[in-house]
């Protein structure tokens, strides 16, 4: 993704109050991420106490390193999500060695297919929580109501061609999920814009 100009304002000012050491920001930050946070987090390592972890990990993280995040590269939101999914994706990946050292079953490749399958679902996730709510809500009809596009549009209000183009432009997002590069790649800007 291009550098943006203008990062939102909301943005810019959090990772200044957090510069500044405001405790109150990090409580901010925390009520609007968190479930963010722990969603990815949990969709990685699929457990529930580790995911609490991560999610602590992540707000240290910001505490101890606000100026970590640059504005101009991007919403602080994926900046955020990277960071969870780095996090929990090396996690999974020293557990999983761990397991695998002490004569766990599986081998070096079945490990790797799996971080990089939880970086999938991780990334997929993100994409449609942070997709517009019309793309999100055609998918959801379609996907969870079996609603075809004409269905959908008479859902929605809108025209046959605008539920069409909601549906494609979801999908198209959504597949992104499987371009995440490397396993462990975060699930920063590129699909989620």
């Amino acid at each position: 993704m291009a550098t943006q100009d203008a990062p939102p304002r909301w943005d810019r000012k959090m990772q200044q109050r957090l510069s500044r050491g405001e405790a109150a920001a990090l409580g901010e930050l925390y009520d609007r991420f968190a479930s963010l946070v722990h969603g990815l987090a949990h969709r990685v390592l699929g457990d529930e106490r580790a995911a609490d972890g991560i999610t602590r990990e992540v707000f240290t993280h910001v505490w101890e390193n606000p100026d970590a995040y640059d504005p101009k590269q991007g919403p602080l939101r994926s900046w955020v999500a990277g960071l969870t999914h780095r996090l929990a994706v090396q996690r999974l990946r020293a557990t999983e060695t761990a397991a695998l050292a002490q004569g766990g079953d599986g081998t070096a490749e079945e490990l790797e297919r799996k971080v990089r399958s939880a970086s999938v679902a991780a990334r997929a996730d993100y994409i449609v929580t942070s997709m517009p709510t019309p793309l999100r809500t055609a998918l959801e009809l379609a996907y969870f109501q079996r609603r075809d596009y004409r269905q959908a549009a008479a859902d929605l209000g809108v025209t046959e061609d605008e539920a069409r183009r909601r549906l494609r432009l979801g999908l198209q997002l959504l597949s992104t999920a499987h371009d995440a590069g490397p396993a462990g790649a975060p699930p920063e800007h590129g699909g989620a814009r």
